[in-house]
């Protein structure tokens, strides 16, 4: 039997997952009785979530904007500050492939109350994201988009632009974000087609909620499927490094979308990653802020070691 605390993070993140639920579907989640769900939701209500909730047999919950922000406890400015950084870590790529930021992201602009919102929409509008050399811009409402249909579980209406510039309207599963080191990337199942599918995020047009929901029973690799997909030698500049931790730490580290793993030895590996510039690749790699060693080429080496001296100069 789980603590009531943890129980009602439990059901919390559940209700932010989901724009709505039934009691029994809440109670079969969390494997407790639909009494139990019930005075939960009573509980959150106390501590400040504003939890909607529709009467009878097929009534259930959605959480709904709120007029404060429960605990943990933030003020305007702090709510604001933490909103604005986690825009800029997903935008940045600072989190590898793991869409996390996007999803907490999602879920702090839910609760946000409408002060806080309207300034986050002005820096919205002031500041935009610098992509990496020949990287495309991509909207951040387009990058929430897309993340709070892969949270939903909700078949939508995809308008997408392929790479010869045609327009078309698929009806696709939703599944996960990938980043890679210019793109993001869509992964869904294309419904008429039967197949699973990766699409350009920034080619995305519109996205457009047909509120049925999807059960993925059996969903592919999300990383494996983008890098199968991006075609092989497509960077014109390629390094080898030698990381001193195992294969299975090291691919959390580098992401298998941003490089070629192979063990070395029991307690490192060598990566072979790709890029546009030796300083592009040696800002990559210094931002994994960890001990490693450049093994080619010398370009790589050199840009790596002129960066490290300029953040040692900058301390």
């Amino acid at each position: 039997m789980i603590s009531t605390s943890a129980r009602l993070l439990r059901l919390v993140s559940l209700l932010s997952a989901r724009p709505f639920w039934t009691n029994a579907e809440l109670a079969g989640k969390m494997e407790v009785t639909e009494r139990t769900v019930r005075r939960d939701v009573a509980r959150l209500r106390e501590l400040g979530y504003a939890v909607d909730s529709d009467p009878g047999p097929w009534g259930g919950y959605r959480l709904r904007a709120g007029t404060r922000i429960p605990p943990l406890v933030l003020d305007d400015d702090e709510a604001l500050a933490v909103t604005v950084g986690l825009r800029e870590a997903a935008l940045g790529g600072a989190l590898g492939d793991d869409h996390a930021a996007l999803s907490a992201l999602l879920k702090l602009r839910q609760v946000l109350p409408p002060k806080v919102a309207a300034r986050l929409a002005e820096t919205d509008t002031a500041l935009v994201h610098a992509p990496r050399t020949g990287a495309p811009q991509i909207d951040s409402g387009m990058l929430l988009a897309l993340t709070d249909a892969c949270r939903r579980g909700e078949r939508v209406d995809l308008t997408y632009r392929d790479r010869e510039g045609r327009t078309t309207i698929r009806e696709v599963d939703p599944y996960r974000l990938v980043h890679t080191a210019r793109h993001w990337y869509f992964v869904a199942r294309d419904v008429a087609r039967a197949q699973w599918r990766t699409f350009r995020a920034d080619r995305v047009l519109r996205v457009h909620t047909t509120r049925r929901a999807v059960e993925i029973p059996d969903p592919p690799d999300p990383v494996r499927l983008v890098r199968d997909a991006i075609p092989a030698g497509t960077y014109p500049l390629y390094t080898t490094v030698r990381v001193p931790l195992p294969m299975e730490r090291a691919v959390r580290l580098i992401p298998a979308t941003m490089g070629v793993h192979r063990p070395d030895g029991p307690g490192a590996t060598l990566v072979e990653i790709g890029g546009h510039t030796a300083d592009d690749l040696a800002r990559y790699l210094l931002s994994r802020a960890t001990p490693l060693k450049v093994l080619e080429p010398d370009t790589v080496r050199d840009a790596f070691r002129r960066r490290v001296r300029e953040l040692v100069r900058s301390m």
